[in-house]
């Protein structure tokens, strides 16, 4: 299997949330072991995206594939049980679950790749790793924990399913800078291991650290995309889509 084989794909997605049309023909794609940036303004869809490619918003159209598998008629769950994680915006951790008994709750076989390679596999021990402050408080209640804190646990328990790809719902928005910086580090070591992410992202500082391309959203439409570089230096387009 070559690395640059295409893991996720929409066409002409379009989705509503009851009469109003959020998204119109987005077209995109993720590649094996590449991280990808949804960006644009507060309201332009990128949330939105991510929710319709794993399928929770029941008013979409579209096609959308994962692994070779047609994805956009089915639930959340298959996408998931496909290798499809999904880290949303709100976190939702088990606030009355220890920090083992969430990670337990995202626990999934071990996945292969289409050649037969071994895809990478999560433990606790490995996450713990990959996220110390984790590790120092594996019987800390979710609730009892600070917002950057949930936030990776969030990040944990989806890696305990084993995914091929993540979609990663602004990952640095509302957590303080030491977590940013080690939000970044995570998804670098996770792009290390092969696993591809496409988050959604406003912070243009961030996603440069990170991304390999990206793509620009206003009002629900894709009007941009190139490598994280050449949107970097194109100062007309962020001006366009991305400054505040």
């Amino acid at each position: 299997m070559s690395t640059h084989e295409t893991l996720l794909q929409a066409k002409s997605l379009c989705a509503w949330y009851g009469a109003a049309q959020i998204l119109y023909d987005v077209d995109l794609e993720v590649r094996r072991g590449e991280v990808v940036a949804l960006m644009g303004r507060n309201g332009a869809g990128k949330s939105t995206t991510l929710k319709a490619l794993i399928g929770m918003l029941p008013k979409r159209r579209g096609a959308v594939s994962f692994l070779g598998h047609d994805i956009s008629k089915r639930e959340p769950h298959v996408a998931a049980r496909l290798g499809l994680g999904f880290v949303p915006e709100d976190r939702r951790v088990f606030t009355d679950l220890t920090v083992m008994e969430n990670l337990e709750v995202g626990r999934q076989p071990e996945r292969r790749w289409t050649d037969g390679s071994s895809a990478p596999v999560w433990t606790p021990e490995r996450l713990f790793k990959l996220f110390p402050n984790l590790g120092e408080m594996p019987n800390r209640p979710g609730g009892r924990m600070s917002g950057g804190e949930q936030q990776m646990l969030t990040v944990a328990r989806t890696l305990m399913g084993n995914p091929y790809l993540v979609l990663l719902d602004e990952p640095s928005e509302g957590v303080a800078p030491v977590i940013v910086e080690q939000m970044a580090n995570m998804i670098l070591e996770l792009k290390a291991h092969g696993v591809s992410i496409l988050l959604s992202e406003q912070n243009m500082h961030f996603a440069e650290l990170v991304s390999d391309r990206a793509y620009v959203l206003e009002k629900g439409q894709i009007r941009y995309q190139a490598s994280m570089a050449e949107l970097a230096a194109n100062d007309e387009i962020r001006r366009a889509y991305l400054s505040v």
